[in-house]
């Protein structure tokens, strides 16, 4: 029977991923250094190509810390101070018994200093005191990559977690001397929160809040710096029958990661990127600055979500990725559905889905209703009608060009206010389920219309929170 947790034995340390013992942490310092190079940094989620050497060299690191203004959500902007321009930080290759010379840069434009803590680095602070460098200046320091791994680095300029909850984090991979297995994919995916002023989804450039990181209650946790970063068009892919390699990061600053893939099983994890290898894995967990390397092979095609399994982190907060996979399809891995029958052990009844959310200040225009809008459906209405407004076939009806939307205003608001149950007709198919009531307010109520009605070849309405009220006032649900 495979045993779903081993050690790699000693006398392979040196062939398989990660070395222990005399081939492990420590043995680098003794080779020689052989010649110079400059390393190859990239942003997530490509990484830098594997390392074909096989003796240890000099690696010259430039990096520089940038404090830029970009998208955290859609309609939502936010100033991040960034290695390398981007969050997470670039990714950093080098071999095991390298000798690394970082050379950190601070954009003269930058308000704030900074300075680099790698966790793969032997000696006080990481390198951070050797590395506190002044906007306009640069600091130069050397370390030897002593141990095997994959490890996070980030700022740690006081106030550390304000630098870190800004975006300062990424990831440094220091190979094993006999490289890693050769895989099809290698993807950089890296977790972090963010605390605003604002609540999720609150338009405009949103401050960094303090006081909600001191209680450890993010407005949004996502991957690769905003929402979205690995969906729709960002997704990662592959193709049928190859590998993929995800070098795992979490900057935290506070929330363990519970790292999972819809629909895939990981066939290696190394937990916490060390030297145990756990084979079967369904979900993994990456603490506030620490790693993980997780590999698997695709055996059917289809877009696989990855997520934060905390699991209003992925659906409401942004911890949501794509992998969308190409090719022929194996019906005894996955079937598909077979067949769709109808069961009703709770009855009919409208079931709620929390509070009210909120109170906001009302958007001002269509266009700015379109905007907020469109962060509703996105974290509401998109998983069962989704993404392109399509819906699915005999469960969710479509609201692109949806004669039933169109046909009445006033009852497409009642609809979203006080959800429904029972059969409709929508473009000629008949549907019967039930659409729970969402909680939502009536800001968010005329802006989540606004957005669906000005999309997908609609009617165009602009619904306003005052016709919402009325309607509110009007159709208010009997109560048995």
């Amino acid at each position: 029977m495979k045993r779903s947790i081993r050690i790699i034995p000693i006398f392979f340390a040196c062939v398989l991923m990660w070395a222990i013992a005399s081939c492990g942490g420590g043995g680098g310092s003794a080779e020689k250094l052989q010649g110079q190079e400059d390393a190859v940094l990239t942003q997530a989620p490509k990484v830098p190509p594997p390392i074909t050497r096989r003796h240890p060299t000099k690696v010259i690191v430039r990096l520089e810390t940038q404090e830029v203004t970009k998208r955290l959500a859609d309609g939502v902007e936010y100033t991040f101070w960034t290695f390398g321009g981007s969050v997470p930080g670039s990714f950093i290759r080098v071999r095991e018994g390298d000798q690394v010379e970082f050379h950190l840069s601070n954009n003269p434009a930058s308000k704030m200093p900074h300075n680099i803590d790698l966790h793969a680095v032997t000696g006080p602070g990481g390198g951070a005191a050797s590395s506190f460098t002044a906007p306009g200046h640069t600091s130069t320091f050397s370390f030897r990559t002593l141990n095997p791994g994959l490890y996070v680095y980030h700022c740690a300029t006081a106030p550390v977690g304000m630098h870190i909850a800004n975006g300062m984090s990424g990831l440094i991979l220091v190979e094993p001397k006999a490289g890693l297995p050769k895989v099809d994919h290698e993807y950089y995916v890296h977790q972090t929160e963010f605390y605003t002023a604002g609540n999720n989804g609150d338009a405009g450039l949103q401050p960094f809040s303090m006081e909600k990181a001191i209680k450890e209650q993010p407005d949004y946790v996502v991957f690769n710096g905003s929402v979205g970063a690995l969906a729709g068009d960002n997704a990662l892919t592959a193709k049928v029958g190859e590998t993929v390699r995800l070098f795992v990061g979490n900057g935290g600053p506070n929330l363990t990661s519970s790292f999972h893939v819809i629909g895939e099983i990981f066939d290696r994890v190394f937990a916490e990127a060390g030297s145990v290898e756990n084979l079967n894995v369904q979900t993994t967990l990456v603490p506030p600055g620490g790693a993980a390397i997780v590999e698997f092979k695709l055996q059917v095609p289809g877009t696989y979500i990855m997520v934060d399994h905390a699991i209003f982190r992925a659906f409401n907060k942004g911890a949501l990725g794509m992998l969308k996979v190409e090719g022929a399809e194996d019906k005894l891995v996955y079937s598909g559905k077979q067949r769709d029958d109808i069961y009703l052990p709770e009855g009919g009844a409208i079931q709620s889905m929390g509070s009210a959310a909120p109170t906001v200040v009302p958007a001002k225009s269509k266009p700015e209703r379109i905007e907020r809008g469109k962060v509703v459906f996105n974290s509401v209405c998109a998983a069962c009608h989704q993404p392109n407004g399509q819906g699915i076939p005999n469960a969710f009806p479509p609201l692109a060009g949806s004669d039933y939307l169109n046909a009445d205003k006033t009852r497409a608001i009642g609809l979203v206010m006080w959800g429904h149950s029972g059969p409709i007709q929508v473009n000629g198919a008949k549907y019967d389920g039930v659409m729970p009531a969402l909680g939502l307010t009536d800001e968010q109520v005329a802006n989540v219309l606004t957005y669906v009605y000005s999309e997908w070849k609609n009617a165009g309405h602009d619904v306003t929170p005052t016709e919402v009220a009325a309607v509110r006032k009007k159709t208010a649900p009997k109560k048995d």
